[in-house]
């Protein structure tokens, strides 16, 4: 497509074009951030005025019950599951991806203690979104059994790396910097034969690429709602079980929601059976009732649909950004090969930030990560070709005019 007509027309022919109008995109804005925060669906502000003002307002604690309030984290828990290859009754939605990286991580280790007591390496990628990092480092130091973080980089591929000192490797399937997409059941089949278990962070996945968790035989999984999933600002996560781990261990955030019997008051802790025993505390049931209104969206497109047009919009966007915009420092950060890219497209610029600031006072929202990584989000639900073309006219103006280079564009706010 080499001319904004011919993308146009390809918005005509595209099967997912109508869902744009489930979401209330603001006029002038070419929203590429859907990689960092989804954006509204259009029955979410209904959803909540109903949880507001019915469920809490009118009935009270009678919603517990008579709304679902109880079950909601499962419910939503077999609806996201099955966007990622899970069954019913192996995932809930609660938590953050944090707090869900330490039961998982807490979990996989009381495992390997049994089977593999030796083991004492937590393998993990340089690379890797700083909070799976950071969970790590926190649980060695609580611990205070000897184990350590190994990280694969260049220097220490993981074919290397994964041996068998490894008792369990935490890696996130689409890289959040990079977009580089591991192949997660060659990956998870390499970690077993080595006596390893896998945890999978899905942040940067669901919602955006095909996951199969029981196909790959994964160990864990985690992820966020509020990217691919739309499910609003610091919605709740979600944390997965392979069934043959479910049983295994004593959730070691024994709140009095993974209880068995809750309402018994009990004085003693005893563990809900499946994948209860993973809640912990009370469910913050406002930002949870509005997940379901991404995960629809999500359902009527099918990840499939959503691949094959994520890709054709990446390859797209690669392509006009190296053919319009030849002339500046622009070092391509993700793959080109379909097998090993996720959904956003991530670009070098040694004025990186400044350059995201002015695209974003022009109207085009990206984000930007050190260092000097422009990203894009190629969410199929609500961009089109179109948009693409527009998306690069903008970037090569600010790059051919300097547009980036004012005082304005170099101040930080807390959040980039």
């Amino acid at each position: 497509m080499n001319t904004r007509e011919a993308c146009v027309n390809a918005d005509l022919k595209d099967p997912l074009a109508p869902l744009k109008d489930c979401f209330d995109l603001p006029p002038g804005v070419l929203y590429m951030d859907g990689n960092s925060l989804g954006v509204l669906p259009k029955t979410a502000a209904a959803r909540a005025a109903e949880v507001i003002r019915k469920e809490w307002g009118a009935d009270l604690i009678r919603s517990w019950n008579t709304a679902g309030w109880y079950d909601l984290p499962a419910r939503l828990g077999d609806k996201l599951g099955g966007l990622l290859g899970a069954r019913e009754g192996e995932m809930v939605v609660t938590d953050t991806t944090s707090l869900n990286i330490f039961k998982a991580l807490a979990a996989a280790l009381r495992i390997q203690q049994g089977k593999h007591p030796a083991r004492r390496v937590i393998l993990s990628e340089r690379d890797n979104f700083p909070t799976d990092l950071y969970m790590i480092q926190g649980m060695i130091d609580l611990l205070q059994q000897g184990y350590e973080m190994r990280l694969i980089d260049d220097d220490l591929p993981l074919d290397k790396a994964l041996d068998d000192s490894v008792a369990v490797m935490l890696l996130s399937h689409v890289n959040y910097r990079s977009g580089y997409m591991h192949d997660m059941a060659a990956v998870t089949a390499m970690a077993h034969e080595r006596g390893a278990l896998a945890i999978w962070d899905l942040a940067h996945a669901a919602g955006a690429v095909p996951v199969d968790l029981n196909g790959a035989d994964a160990d864990f999984a985690v992820g966020c709602t509020y990217k691919y999933l739309n499910g609003g600002p610091g919605s709740p996560a979600f944390i997965w079980v392979a069934p043959r781990h479910t049983s295994d261990f004593w959730q070691p955030l024994s709140g009095w929601w993974g209880h068995s019997r809750p309402f018994d008051m009990a004085v003693a802790y005893e563990p809900a059976g499946g994948i209860r025993r993973y809640l912990c505390g009370t469910q913050p049931i406002v930002s949870l009732s509005l997940v379901e209104c991404g995960l629809d969206v999500a359902h009527a497109a099918g990840m499939d649909e959503v691949r094959r047009k994520s890709l054709a919009l990446g390859d797209l966007f690669i392509a006009l950004v190296e053919s319009r915009c030849a002339d500046h420092p622009l070092t391509l950060a993700t793959p080109r090969n379909h097998a090993e890219r996720g959904s956003h497209v991530s670009l070098r610029h040694p004025n990186g930030f400044e350059v995201m600031q002015a695209l974003i006072a022009r109207g085009l929202i990206g984000d930007y990560r050190e260092p000097e990584v422009l990203r894009f989000g190629l969410t199929p639900l609500y961009l089109g070709y179109a948009d693409i073309w527009d998306a690069v006219d903008i970037l090569k103006d600010v790059l051919d005019t300097r547009a980036w280079d004012k005082p304005e564009f170099k101040q930080r706010s807390a959040v980039t």
